[in-house]
């Protein structure tokens, strides 16, 4: 079985990133997740920089709360979000997340604007073809 060690964020982030803008409701977004089957979602601005982040966490704790409002996403995101560039090293990436006990990185490109997103999931993923001794590196290239 050949080792990950050399492998980048790129080989394994997905970039089908569904986004929110900050005027976005809480509603939306929770329709947003429910809809996808995730459970993080970027905010952006009009240049597709990342300024915030929701997770369903987020969600649960102001849902019930909503009392029939239109509550913006802005109110409830987390606005200090930790990123990643598409060429940090995956195992790096994978230790911000133990670091910081967070699901998700945010995956950047030179102009700070969203390329992608890492979560825990892909990581699992990852761990569990390895445990069954897949080679997880083939095919890392065309991802």
């Amino acid at each position: 079985m050949k080792l990950t060690k050399n492998r980048m964020v790129e080989d394994y982030m997905s970039t089908a990133v569904i986004t929110l803008k900050e005027a976005d409701t809480i509603s939306a977004a929770n329709l947003e997740m429910k809809l996808a089957e995730i459970r993080h979602l970027p905010v952006v601005d009009a240049k597709g920089r990342v300024v915030g982040i929701v997770s369903d966490r987020d969600l649960l704790r102001h849902v019930s709360s909503l009392g029939g409002q239109p509550i913006p996403i802005a109110s409830i995101m987390t606005r200090r979000v930790r990123t990643v560039r598409s060429t940090t090293p995956a195992a790096d990436a994978a230790q911000m997340l133990l670091d910081h006990k967070i699901g998700c990185l945010p995956v950047v490109g030179d102009q700070e604007q969203l390329v992608g997103i890492i979560t825990e999931t892909d990581f699992l993923s990852i761990a569990q073809h390895a445990l069954r001794g897949i080679d997880v590196t083939e095919g890392a290239e065309d991802r």
